[in-house]
């Protein structure tokens, strides 16, 4: 049966307006997380019933970028894997790839508690969660990094650390692109300051101009709009 004529750019162009309401949430939420979705359709340069075509409300609209975060984070985290290397490498790796995405994605630790849920936000950090509890543990078994707490408890420090970083870029009083941040993690494991730097920086040249963050799959979803 063939396709009825149009077909094909109406689906585009949905797919087209829900990623441009999506990215203009990431945006404006980080600036007001109490932006209302009228506001977006006007930042997004869409009319209020393409919005709520795709989102019938906050709930939706938070509950998309939340697993749009959660795929773009399942993406660093394979593309930041390579087992052969030491772990004070791997670590830094691991760091400079999940920080384009907690960059993109930092307006959620906001919304984390009071719109999606401490469940929610534990399911999209939960690969993340897992292969840094890997790491730190090959790394203290390797007597890499310090054993002076469980290696699930030192990856949870290391997390958090993290997350208060980012939030700090958030309001503006910090700012990275991720190598101060590994720099720290490593520091924070045990690495002495000085091999800390020298790994970041050489695991920075070779990740440089990979942005996991921009490799987040493409919807498709059918709403017209």
């Amino acid at each position: 049966m063939s396709q009825p004529v149009g077909r094909v750019p109406q689906r585009r162009n949905a797919r087209s307006n829900r990623a441009r309401i999506l990215a203009t949430a990431r945006q404006e939420l980080g600036r007001n997380p109490d932006v209302t979705l009228e506001e977006l359709a006007r930042a997004s340069g869409v009319v209020r019933r393409t919005l709520f075509g795709h989102f019938p409300g906050r709930a939706a609209l938070l509950e998309a970028l939340a697993e749009e975060a959660a795929e773009t984070l399942q993406a660093a985290v394979a593309r930041g894997a390579e087992p052969a290397e030491p772990a004070d490498r791997a670590l830094a790796r691991f760091s400079l790839s999940m920080w384009p995405v907690g960059d993109r994605y930092r307006m959620l630790l906001a919304l984390a508690h009071r719109d999606l849920g401490a469940e929610r936000v534990a399911g999209v950090l939960r690969p993340a969660r897992v292969r840094a509890t890997a790491i730190v543990e090959r790394g203290q078994r390797d007597g890499v990094f310090h054993p002076h707490l469980p290696p699930a408890v030192l990856s949870a420090a290391l997390e958090g650390m993290t997350i208060a970083l980012l939030e700090e870029v958030n309001t503006g009083t910090f700012e990275d692109d991720g190598t101060r941040t590994a720099v720290a993690s490593l520091i924070a494991a045990g690495v002495p300051e000085e091999r800390a730097r020298t790994v970041v920086a050489e695991v920075a040249a070779e990740v440089v101009g990979e942005d996991p963050a921009e490799a987040v799959p493409e919807d498709g979803d059918p709403a017209g709009g």
